[in-house]
């Protein structure tokens, strides 16, 4: 794993020389005037360093350190400091930066806090590609490789492990449910029961006897006791889809069991105690509908420990191709057929549309394709006018996009993005030459 160094600092002579120290020891740098410039940076490469000098326009280095530890918790951040700003750095130090260098510095003692810092985020992002690594063998797949799907991942990573709530936002068919199975299969309550419940499917009479659970004669026709769902879901997890439709009767009786863990079956005063996580899913705004008076306020507050926002298809449409080739595949093993020749234009042509089902409707879409029974008309005027210019560039710029989103991902490293992109190194290097594009960019801008 190729670590670069994001290096911050206004003084372009100062800037020239550390910079020439660090690359005649072999370290790879990106070198801007401001923090506001070094921040942009941070957000675009994660495997990376900040060397930043204390005294900047604008947002100072230690702002800078602040920002960047929101972003990144673990993130090392080498403070360059004047002889009057050591005891700042120290100070600093004690927030959060992992050191800090005094102008001026010799080489031996740069190379050495570099080479500890790089070393200390090489492990880091190691251990974390590890432990992905593990929780996704063994759990459903999360398809995409855009930024925001990559953020979505790390954030699942980061709360698996605990018990916090979690609450998922998003349109239908983004795929709730996914992240609601990855939270559960990621954890340690995987051996456990996962136990989803719609809470649109249930008619308000019977909506209680199915989450709390009813004792033999609680009410005409129960002739048996019945365990509700979350007694089911003790020490695994609940997950509530559709959770504004729970009517509010019950959403205060719920809010009892959050609070207590704990829950009572109907016709029966026997506390019994659950240890169970819950993950709400809507496709409402809860506070606005808590601000109608239609979802209590208190509930809301309850369940929004973690919040992952899902975003529509439509906002990732650089995973478009990915999930339909996922999505063939998984087709064509289920009903036995083989997998269609998936042409480019194709995949542009899905990347125009603007999928209102999201990622369900494209689902959908691919099974049709491997039954045969979808066959967009991608040659004539179904491709809209925004998106309507020559194949052969519109093939280019899909490709050339999908290079450079590998290269940017892993640093500008050639041999980490051809793996990505399933394809031998050579052929990588061909197409980097037809398109024009130098991986060192994505590496170092002086």
């Amino acid at each position: 794993m190729d670590i670069s160094i994001i290096y911050v600092e206004d003084d372009k002579s100062v800037q020239f020389a550390y910079q020439q120290s660090m690359k005649m020891a072999g370290f790879a740098v990106q070198a801007v005037d401001t923090a506001e410039a070094g921040l942009e940076l941070v957000k675009k490469n994660r495997e990376s360093i900040v060397v930043s000098d204390i005294r900047l326009p604008g947002m100072s280095g230690i702002e800078l350190m602040h920002q960047v530890l929101k972003l990144d918790e673990d993130m090392p951040i080498v403070l360059v400091t004047g002889h009057g700003d050591v005891e700042m750095a120290v100070n600093a130090i004690k927030l959060g930066a992992y050191d800090f260098i005094e102008k001026p510095c010799n080489s031996e003692r740069l190379t050495e806090v570099l080479k500890r810092a790089i070393e200390k985020r090489r492990l880091v992002l190691e251990n974390q590609q590890l432990r992905l690594a593990q929780k996704t063998r063994k759990g459903p797949t999360m398809i995409g490789q855009s930024k925001v799907m990559q953020q979505i991942r790390e954030t699942l990573l980061n709360i698996s492990d605990t018990d916090a709530d979690v609450l998922i936002q998003g349109e239908t068919g983004t795929g709730k449910e996914v992240v609601a199975n990855c939270i559960h299969m990621w954890s340690s309550r995987r051996d456990r029961h996962f136990v989803p419940l719609n809470c649109a499917s249930f008619p308000d009479t019977l909506f209680e006897s199915e989450m709390f659970g009813h004792e033999a004669g609680a009410f005409t026709g129960a002739s048996k006791k019945r365990i509700g769902k979350i007694e089911h879901a003790n020490q695994g997890t609940l997950f509530l889809d559709e959770i504004e439709s729970m009517p509010l009767d019950i959403q205060a009786k719920f809010l009892r069991v959050l609070q207590e863990r704990s829950v009572e079956r109907l016709g029966d005063n026997k506390i019994i105690p659950v240890d169970c996580r819950v993950v709400a899913a809507t496709k409402e705004n809860l506070l606005d509908l808590s601000q109608r008076k239609e979802f209590r306020l208190d509930l809301f507050y309850r369940l929004n420990v973690v919040t992952i926002d899902l975003p529509p298809l439509r906002n990732r449409r650089e995973d478009i191709p990915e999930l339909f080739y996922f999505f063939a595949s998984e087709a064509a093993q289920h009903y036995h057929r083989p997998v269609p020749d998936i042409q480019p234009e194709l995949l542009i042509w899905l990347q125009t549309q603007d999928w209102p089902g999201n990622v369900r409707e494209l689902k959908h879409t691919a099974d049709r394709y491997v039954l045969g029974l979808f066959a967009p008309d991608i040659e004539g005027g179904a491709v809209s006018d925004d998106h309507r210019m020559g194949l052969s560039a519109s093939l280019d710029a899909f490709e050339k996009r999908m290079i450079e989103g590998a290269l940017q991902q892993h640093g500008g490293h050639v041999g980490s993005a051809a793996k990505q992109l399933l394809l031998p190194r050579k052929t990588l290097y061909d197409k980097l030459n037809r398109h024009g594009i130098q991986p060192e960019t994505f590496r170092e801008t002086d």
